[in-house]
């Protein structure tokens, strides 16, 4: 594709056309709104029939009251019609309808037809099949309706289809629009070549109106200079191809660029453009667009006929130009008209359609001799049927599984059978020669008929009371001849020859609904001649326009359906463009792991190639770029192992200070990561360098030792932004002795964020909103739900006249009726759908409820107002329980992040709505806080003696009673960063607030400072004022979590004698909501001391001492709206601002929790403070953009900086 890219952009330097005709004016575009009816006279006026003179066609001019006051015909029924010569080509942009002045004569509904000769009409269609347009309600209003796009023609005929049942039909009306400039142009070719050295620098433009009669042949060629190859149009099968030719020769086989258009053979105009920008390059038909694609090649013979008009380059006409004879134009044999043939077609709609013909009088001589050309997309219906009264039989002409077969029966048995042709239901036109004696399907000679029938008469045979065996026939007809002549239908029309019922003559009704395809996800579309069906086998997706996936989003869906472990396929985009793939879900443990697999997770030797000085590794996974993308997005926790094991091989650091080894990251050909397994993205270091256990102290990785002895590397990468491992560069590999082996584990993810995403409407006039909802065509909406309350809107969007809504209306139904109770309080899950083909709504596990698109064609749903979840914009009759996973066209709507800002839920403080076995409840698991809402503070008051300690699992600990591999044991106790949140209140001055020790004497330590102490470095806000940012800087990471302490700290040996001394003395004061990162110590001593790894020393009495100035849950409800909280601050961010005072006093509550403010009071503060072992700080040098992926470093030597004592103290 980008060869064929690179190729179009070159094609600039000619274009030449093999037919053309009229042309168009460029330009601004015009105001086009004059009336086009009011000023023709009578005569441009016809109808199928008039009441009286009175009631004649010409008296149908709006707010006219001549005549009767409008036209009506002699009888009202679907066969009448008026018809307006507009005189020339005009552009039509609206109509509008009037009743007969002064009666009770109007029309209700009506079709719109346009041709450019008075024959071979075009029904006018809005959103592509809506073909009805609404008519009035009385005989004086004016109903106008603008055309979505405006029709170009000279005649415009309306149909009635209803009209006022007390009354007749009766109209008067207008057509809006503008003059269509045109020039005709007729057969041969236009040569136009550009200016030498001009080139456009916003890229090419060529576009052009065509009309013909045939299915195939060269629109347009434009050919580069010195045989740089050309770019084509041409006609195939009535489908529009754009085709690049590479080479200078005609006769190189073209390659396919693009296809568009269906049935552009129906001598109509279609507009034409082709669009180059760069390596963009568009194809547009009519009011449809299709990118650059590469197809299979495809060769044409044959040239266009038919005529062209509006041919613009770059905005230049090039019709005009040659009719000016411009010198650039050079013309072959052109002249400026386009004579157009008559063809009358008539279409067979229904099954009661019919149309009789007169044959030859019964004589010796006689013979049978029937032609025409039919086209349809059925595989089966009766062509033609008539009597052989000499023999007694009948003949009938059908199509069966789109053949054409011919049999000819007398007294119940079949005297001949003939078939012929194959997939004839293929939309185009196809001839049929029907004689006694000689054709293609022949009949025995000297055998006549005095009547045809061609199709069916009311269902049944015309001389008999037995049902047609066969199909009825839904197509066209044209080119009819009986006994070698003509048949006109005009005179059919008009009821001077034969018969007929329930026809459309002089137009072609067929319509290609698969041209575009409405069917999602790869679904092939097929058609009748009514309906389209979408084929979704083995796509993954269902439904009639395969837009609903079949499989779950995530491996915690399937384990909450009650599946184990096993490979299963899942969506993680659901109905969106992703498609699904194939993983293992692992449900042995507590948490469910998605894993996804590479072509290579086992421990792999590297062997050096001779010459090659490092070894490179790619690694192809089980799914797809934008799979992986959305699958780390849409999880909690991803990680993927990363092993090195060495033999005198070194990893990362060198003496001159770039790093042997690498790897590649993330989408694409991925970024460059110079940190390993167990590390910090950026630290350029091992997991033993954080911790401070290398085997060599002077280095960051045990393989940087460079030791004779085998030794490894190994951890987890758990930066999801980074994931996964794309590839692996390996350095020190060539050395005498030098061995090593890698290992990439698959990539393992948990948590689905959308699952379980939620929120709770406590009343009615509670609600989310979002902005709108956009579902033209296609849209499918799908939520959990659980609730006591009978009645309530789950989902409402509204627009001029449009609107979606979804909600419970009784005890027993969502919208549709469910033979089962929805408000018992359980969870229930709601799936609506609504596509071109069907609306639809499922609950829970039983059949769908399914309403079809009406036959007459769909409309583009309008929605211009916010989303409503959970209420109505007039706040009426809102849902009271809770939503969650609430997905629209497969994109899930993040109800949390949106409850913060409004007051749609009340669950509070990283509260959840949680299922119950009888109910629903807000979880304050993961929060500080506890109450029905998680609004209440857990506090304590706190004696000098007063401990509480809480105990982080050990790293043994961790790989005695984890599944998972070694390289993960510190994990859980080596946090990527500490978030602090607690208030307090004391008069204590210094004081320590709270303790956080690790396994390598690493401490955390929260102080109240001394009175007149400068010592302040962190993010911090009080209350609420303005939050203050200061700075945490350290060259180590805090490591190996072991114990957080409240109150006095028993064992201080490690600490320095100052520390020591004051952690001895104990807190005196009140302490509430403690949290550290996801752990909430004093509430896990006070509601669960017996089940939490707590142990408590001395007096801890549970205490309302750090309650909020307000506990009422609604107090901030009709306090604050969108617009006052839209810079609310997460639950992650430290939302209170430490303030020094002149006094030793702190007392009285420092923070004040309410409604929106999450997490309580935030003090976010993370430091190093003396470190027993000694680091060594090494700068490594950084990557040039300009290096390639493989080998982006200089080797440059960097002065190393000798290993010192670090001491880092950080007080309040």
């Amino acid at each position: 594709m980008a060869l064929g890219t690179t190729r179009v952009a070159r094609i600039i330097v000619g274009i030449v056309l093999l037919l053309c005709s009229s042309c168009g004016t460029s330009g601004a575009e015009e105001v086009c709104d004059s009336a086009l009816v009011s000023t023709l006279p009578p005569s441009s006026f016809r109808s199928s029939s008039q009441l009286s003179s009175s009631h004649a066609p010409g008296f149908a001019k709006l707010n006219r009251r001549e005549g009767a006051g409008g036209w009506s015909p002699l009888s009202s029924d679907g066969y009448q019609w008026l018809e307006v010569d507009l005189g020339e080509r005009t552009k039509v942009t609206a109509v509008a309808t009037q009743g007969r002045y002064g009666s009770s004569d109007w029309l209700t509904s009506y079709l719109l037809m346009f041709s450019d000769t008075g024959h071979n009409w075009k029904q006018h269609r809005q959103e592509d099949s809506v073909g009805s347009f609404p008519g009035n309600s009385n005989a004086d209003s004016v109903v106008q309706y603008k055309l979505q796009q405006p029709a170009v023609a000279r005649f415009l005929r309306l149909i009635p289809l209803g009209w006022n049942p007390n009354g007749r039909i009766g109209l008067r009306l207008e057509t809006y629009g503008c003059p269509h400039s045109d020039l005709d142009g007729s057969s041969s070719s236009l040569v136009y070549r550009s200016i030498p050295g001009w080139s456009p620098t916003s890229g090419e433009v060529v576009s052009l109106e065509f009309k013909t009669l045939r299915n195939s042949g060269t629109l347009l060629e434009a050919a580069a200079a010195a045989g740089g190859g050309s770019l084509g149009l041409e006609l195939e099968r009535g489908k529009l191809l754009l085709l690049l030719r590479q080479g200078g020769t005609s006769s190189s086989e073209p390659r396919r660029l693009a296809s568009l258009g269906s049935l552009l053979d129906d001598q109509h105009w279609h507009h034409v453009a082709v669009e180059w920008r760069g390596a963009h390059l568009n194809l547009t038909v009519d009011k449809h667009t299709q990118s650059l694609d590469s197809l299979k090649p495809l060769v044409s013979k044959r040239n266009f006929h038919g005529c062209l008009e509006n041919l613009l380059y770059n905005g230049l006409n090039l019709i005009e130009r040659a009719k000016h004879e411009d010198q650039q134009v050079t013309l072959g044999d052109v002249t400026f008209s386009c004579a157009e043939p008559v063809s009358v077609a008539v279409t067979f709609p229904g099954p009661q359609s019919f149309l009789q013909l007169p044959g030859a009088m019964a004589s010796a001589s006689a013979g049978v001799s029937v032609g025409f050309q039919f086209r349809t997309w059925n595989e089966a219906g009766l062509l033609l049927t008539f009597d052989l009264p000499q023999e007694g039989g009948v003949v009938w002409l059908y199509l069966s599984e789109a053949r054409l077969q011919l049999q000819i029966h007398k007294d119940g048995k079949a005297l001949l059978e003939l078939s012929a042709g194959s997939a004839l239901n293929d939309g185009q036109w196809h001839s049929v020669d029907l004689t006694s004696g000689r054709g293609r399907l022949s009949l025995p000679s000297q055998v006549f008929c005095s009547i045809y029938f061609f199709g069916l008469l009311g269902g049944y045979l015309h001389n008999s009371v037995c049902r047609n065996p066969f199909d009825i026939f839904q197509g066209c007809m044209r080119l009819l001849t009986v006994d070698d002549q003509p048949v006109d239908l005009i005179l059919v029309q008009q009821r001077l020859l034969g018969n007929y019922s329930h026809l459309q003559i002089d137009m072609c009704g067929i319509i290609d609904r698969c041209s575009p395809s409405h069917c999602e996800h790869g679904g092939l579309c097929s058609q009748s001649w009514t309906v389209f069906h979408c084929n979704c086998s083995d796509s993954g997706y269902s439904g009639a326009t395969c837009h609903s996936p079949v499989y779950e989003q995530s491996c915690e869906a399937y384990k909450h359906n009650g599946d184990t472990s096993g490979h299963f396929y899942i969506d993680v985009d659901g109905s969106g463009p992703i498609g699904p793939q194939l993983v293992y879900c692992n449900m042995t443990e507590e948490i469910t792991w998605m894993v996804i697999q590479h072509n290579n997770t086992e421990l792999t030797r590297v062997r050096p190639a001779p010459g090659v000085n490092r070894h490179l590794v790619h690694f192809d996974y089980s799914s797809r770029e934008e799979q992986l993308s959305a699958i780390t997005g849409q999880s909690q926790h991803c990680e993927q192992e990363l092993s090195y094991h060495c033999r005198k091989s070194r990893l990362l650091n060198t003496p001159e200070g770039s790093p042997f080894s690498w790897w590649l990251s993330g989408p694409g050909a991925g970024r460059l990561q110079t940190y390993w397994g167990g590390a910090q993205p950026g630290s350029r270091q091992c997991a033993c360098g954080l911790r401070g256990d290398c085997v060599d102290p002077q280095h960051y990785c045990n393989c940087d030792a460079d030791r004779p002895d085998w030794a490894a590397d190994s951890g987890l990468l758990t930066h999801k932004e980074s994931l996964p491992v794309r590839s692996l560069v390996l350095g020190d590999i060539q050395r005498p002795g030098s061995e090593a082996a890698y290992r990439v584990g698959p990539l393992r993810c948990h948590g689905d964020k959308n699952f379980w995403n939620a929120a709770f409407f406590d009343k009615e006039t509670s609600y989310l909103h979002f902005p709108t909802f956009h579902g033209e065509l296609s849209a499918d909406i799908s939520f959990l739900f659980k609730t006591t309350a009978s009645s309530g809107v789950f989902l409402e969007n509204l627009g001029i006249k449009d609107f979606i809504r979804i909600e419970l209306r009784s005890s027993a139904q969502v919208v549709f009726s469910f033979d089962r109770p929805l408000d018992d309080d359980r969870w229930h899950r709601v799936r609506a759908e609504r596509n071109v083909k069907e609306a639809s709504l499922r609950l829970d596990e039983l059949p769908a409820a399914a309403r079809q698109a009406p036959a007459d064609g769909h409309f583009h749903l309008q929605l211009n107002s916010q989303l409503f979840i959970g209420g109505t914009a007039s706040r009426q009759k809102g849902f009271r329980g809770c939503i969650r996973s609430l997905q629209l066209n497969g994109v899930t709507l993040d109800l949390e992040e949106r409850a913060r800002i409004t007051y749609g839920a009340l669950c509070r403080n990283r509260g959840r709505c949680a299922e119950m076995p009888s109910g629903f409840r807000c979880d304050c698991g993961p929060s500080a806080y506890t109450g029905v809402f998680c609004h209440t503070e857990v506090s304590a008051a706190f004696k000098p003696a007063t401990s509480v300690a809480y105990t982080f699992k050990g790293p043994y600990e961790l790989a005695r009673n984890s599944s998972a591999p070694p390289s993960s044991i510190y994990s859980d106790v080596t946090p990527r960063g500490e978030n602090v949140s607690l208030s307090f209140s004391t008069s204590q001055s210094p004081a320590l607030l709270l303790y956080v020790g690790s396994y390598y004497r690493e401490y955390l330590a929260l102080l109240v400072n001394k009175h007149g102490e400068e010592d302040i470095v962190l993010i911090f806000q009080v209350n609420q004022n303005a939050r203050e940012d200061f700075n945490l800087t350290s060259d180590g990471e805090f490591n190996a979590v072991r114990s957080l302490l409240l109150g006095r700290v028993q064992d201080s040996d490690e600490l320095d004698p100052d520390l020591a001394r004051l952690a001895s003395l104990g807190f005196t004061g009140c302490l509430s909501v403690v949290h550290f990162n996801s752990i909430s110590p004093l509430k896990a001593a006070l509601l669960h001391p017996d089940s939490s790894p707590v142990a408590i020393a001395g007096p801890l009495v549970r205490s309302g001492c750090g309650a909020s100035a307000s506990a009422n849950p609604y107090a901030a409800e009709n306090k604050h709206h969108l617009t006052d909280r839209s810079g609310s601050v997460g639950s992650g961010q430290p939302l209170v601002n430490a303030i020094r005072t002149d006094s030793a006093l702190i007392g009285g509550v420092i923070a004040v929790v309410i409604f929106m403010v999450v997490a309580g009071l935030a003090i976010t503060a993370r430091f190093l403070y003396r470190r027993k072992e000694t680091y060594r700080n090494q700068e490594v040098k950084g990557v040039k953009p300009e290096d390639s992926p493989d080998f982006p470093f200089n080797n440059q030597t960097d002065s190393q900086d000798a290993s010192s004592e670090n001491r880092k103290e950080y007080f309040i």
